[in-house]
């Protein structure tokens, strides 16, 4: 698979990433741990370069698996992980001070099994910590050996202008996909501007854009799309509009709707990375199959104008989850 830069760093990443969060939270039940580390090692065998992961994910449980998995491979690999939620919980308030920051470091390291992180990401912006003390207190990790690059995620453009001018920023993880165009307004502007790579998450919107779910879709309980405003019932039926379109964008191109999706999220700027995850193989040789298919301006001006007529129903998140993003 073709490598990728992700901005001015010297990041060097496979154009298509590997989100673990899904292996071990948020979308249900646990994936069963062989199982896991099959699809995680699979993806390297294919091509992928790059594993996310987070302490929230579990919470630690993720990064535990996601050590294991690479550990044949360590050398070969850029793995990112986050710190920024108290006690690693992400169903609890936000704590990035600089004290906890160095805990969260030590501690992923431990379960990584790695003697430094890849990327080290401010999972959401806290605004009881001023940015400037958290780039500072990275900028530290990384002289000192255990953190080579810096990162945020879902972060509002003051707020990385103001990080990138302590300790400059290898990427931003957020948000963005066919059905989630926030970003183009203001963030890869800026991004551009100031040489930061951009790791799009979600870019399969949650798995809507896949076509593998409709109305009738029944999640499990403990899968976090039960609270998501746009995968009620009613927003899924009249979301569907967008899959069908490009489920028929795919059929003329010989791909799949997935595949659509990614090779339009490569084709925005060269520095930017998607990680989609997954549970299953087949998906996963479908979403690296993506890396394959040129979009042509023209397929990009069809697809432009097709989804622009289209208005995707409810918001990304729940109100209480909502306040945590774009500070």
């Amino acid at each position: 698979m073709q490598k990728r830069k992700l901005g001015k760093s010297s990041l060097k990443v496979s154009a298509i990433g590997f989100g673990c969060m899904g292996l071990s939270f948020g979308y249900g039940p646990p994936t069963e741990r062989q199982q896991a580390i099959s699809v995680i090692q699979t993806a390297f065998d294919r091509g992928v370069t790059f594993f996310d992961t987070a302490e929230a994910y579990g919470p630690f449980t993720n990064e535990e698996l996601v050590g294991e998995a690479v550990a044949p491979f360590r050398k070969q690999v850029a793995m990112a992980t986050k710190f920024g939620f108290q006690e690693g919980d992400s169903h609890k308030g936000l704590d990035s001070r600089p004290e906890r920051i160095r805990e969260v470091a030590d501690a992923a390291l431990k379960r990584l099994g790695s003697d430094v992180i890849d990327l080290f990401y401010q999972h959401r912006v806290d605004p009881n910590v001023p940015i400037e003390d958290v780039a500072g207190t990275v900028k530290d990790l990384i002289q000192q050996g255990k953190v080579r690059h810096f990162g945020m995620s879902e972060a509002g453009v003051e707020a990385i202008r103001r990080a990138h001018a302590v300790q400059p920023l290898a990427a931003l993880q957020s948000e963005y996909s066919l059905w989630w165009r926030e970003p183009d307004q203001e963030i890869l502007p800026a991004l551009e501007e100031l040489g930061i790579g951009f790791v799009p998450f979600s870019p399969l919107g949650k798995g809507f854009l896949t076509g593998a779910i409709n109305e009738n879709t029944k999640f499990d309980s403990t899968d976090f799309r039960n609270i998501v405003p746009r995968f009620t019932a009613e927003a899924r039926k009249a979301n569907q509009g967008l899959v069908d379109l490009l489920g028929q964008i795919a059929a003329r191109m010989k791909a799949t709707p997935a595949q659509i999706a990614l090779a339009w999220l490569l084709a925005q700027k060269p520095w930017i990375v998607p990680i989609p995850g997954t549970t299953k193989l087949h998906r996963l040789e479908e979403n690296i199959g993506a890396a394959n298919i040129e979009l042509s301006g023209d397929d990009l001006r069809d697809i432009n104008t097709a989804v622009s007529k289209i208005t995707v129903q409810g918001d990304r998140y729940p109100a209480h989850l909502q306040q945590r993003v774009n500070r």
